[in-house]
């Protein structure tokens, strides 16, 4: 029986959390006049700055394997996409179109890293998607097929995560500070660009002054997100990219609970059963060859 590395998967939780909480910030950051694609720019360029300090000796690995550009594009497309359909679409169609994003791992991951196919692999992911729709579900909206520029918008952001996944299962050899600069640069420079290009538009405002509580706010989800991205980098790494995938969809319950916890949402028993699926995933499903030994 396949064996999972607990801290590989701990690493994925950790990351999935501080993503489910991400809302509460934006959320903050919007309520003092910063629009929540801006504040992605700030604290991915905030997080960029630290981590370029912190693994500096790291840098001249990018340059040797030209093939961190893919996760540098990537990342920011993932992050600009998710953000514009966040803040123009309807949030539960975006998180579950989004979340499409176990199927192009999948694909992927066959096409990528000749990842087997196999039934539990199917079934892992079958399983993980029933519980986000069963978390996500809302009579009123309907079936969760793309109909508008957000939705479209949301499904390509779920598979260009999947693509920055599974490309940085491939790049496992490459330190994880490398592909973090990588990430972290993309998602700062793509998330300024179209930051730039949708005030220039008229599209979204341009940031104002700020109160002063902004910044700090800013720099407490640069460092969040900062350890968010390494805690990525270190479980991707080590995990078989669809048993990623559906790790990965903790997320949507972290969501949930907080925005329960905090007096945003109601907490509905299909939450508790979605998110009890979500979780027993890959832990009831494995596959019974024996796993890969972890990278270094």
């Amino acid at each position: 029986m396949q064996h999972l590395s607990k801290s590989a998967v701990a690493a994925l939780l950790i990351n999935v959390t501080i993503w489910g909480l991400s809302w509460t910030g934006m959320r903050a950051l919007d309520g003092m006049g910063l629009h929540p694609l801006w504040a992605t720019a700030a604290i991915f360029v905030g997080c960029a700055a630290m981590l370029l300090a912190l693994k500096h000796r790291d840098i001249p690995q990018l340059w040797r394997h030209p093939e961190l550009l893919i996760v540098a594009l990537t990342t920011g497309l993932t992050n600009a996409a998710f953000n514009v359909a966040i803040a123009y679409g309807d949030v539960v169609r975006v998180i579950l179109l989004f979340y499409l994003m176990p199927i192009w791992t999948v694909v992927l991951a066959r096409l990528v890293l000749h990842e087997a196919v196999t039934p539990r692999s199917l079934g892992r992911v079958a399983m993980g998607l029933c519980g986000a729709v069963i978390v996500l579900y809302q009579p009123r909206l309907g079936l969760p097929l793309p109909r508008t520029l957000p939705d479209w918008l949301a499904v390509l952001g779920g598979m260009c995560f999947a693509v920055n996944n599974v490309q940085l299962r491939r790049l496992h050899g490459v330190s994880d500070g490398a592909r973090a600069i990588a990430m972290l640069s993309g998602g700062a420079a793509l998330a300024c660009l179209l930051g730039v290009a949708l005030s220039v538009a008229g599209l979204i405002a341009w940031p104002a002054a700020l109160p002063g509580a902004a910044w700090p706010l800013v720099g407490l989800w640069a460092v969040l997100f900062l350890v968010s991205n390494l805690c990525l980098q270190y479980g991707v790494a080590r995990l078989p990219a669809n048993i990623t995938a559906v790790v990965m969809l903790a997320e949507i319950l972290v969501a949930s609970l907080s925005a329960w916890l905090l007096g945003a949402a109601e907490l509905r028993v299909q939450d508790l059963v979605g998110g009890a699926l979500i979780i027993a995933a890959p832990w009831i499903i494995r596959d019974r060859r024996a796993a890969a030994p972890s990278p270094a």
